[in-house]
């Protein structure tokens, strides 16, 4: 299994960026999809996770700006992030609980993206 991101990339404060994540390999079930960040000196921390029946939660600092969805039939997540201020910049991940058809993990992530916000 393995989780592919995109979307990232340079952006003025107060513009939006989508990123997309999107799982593939041999999958049975997907649960939660969700995004994280991790900014420079920092720890990673939660952005947003949605459940397979689309139940979400969002960090404090993000709600009101970023929207979490999902594609079930692409096993893909997306993020959208509107307003972003400088304090958004980080590397941002994708995670997916996953029931896959060979024994593995229970919790999968994908390689990062990078999103820098220019004041």
């Amino acid at each position: 299994v393995q989780l592919q991101a995109s979307g990232g990339g340079l952006v003025q404060a107060g513009g939006s960026l989508r990123l997309s994540c999107a799982a593939s390999g041999s999958i049975f079930i997907v649960n939660s999809m969700g995004w994280y960040r991790q900014a420079p000196g920092k720890q990673r921390e939660l952005v947003a996770v949605i459940t397979s029946s689309g139940s979400t939660n969002y960090a404090d600092s993000v709600k009101g700006r970023f929207t979490i969805s999902r594609d079930n039939a692409k096993n893909t997540v997306y993020v959208q992030m509107n307003s972003l201020k400088p304090e958004d910049t980080a590397v941002y991940y994708c995670n997916a609980q996953i029931i896959s058809i060979v024994p593995g993990p229970d919790v999968y992530w994908g390689q990062g993206t990078l999103v820098t916000v220019s004041s």
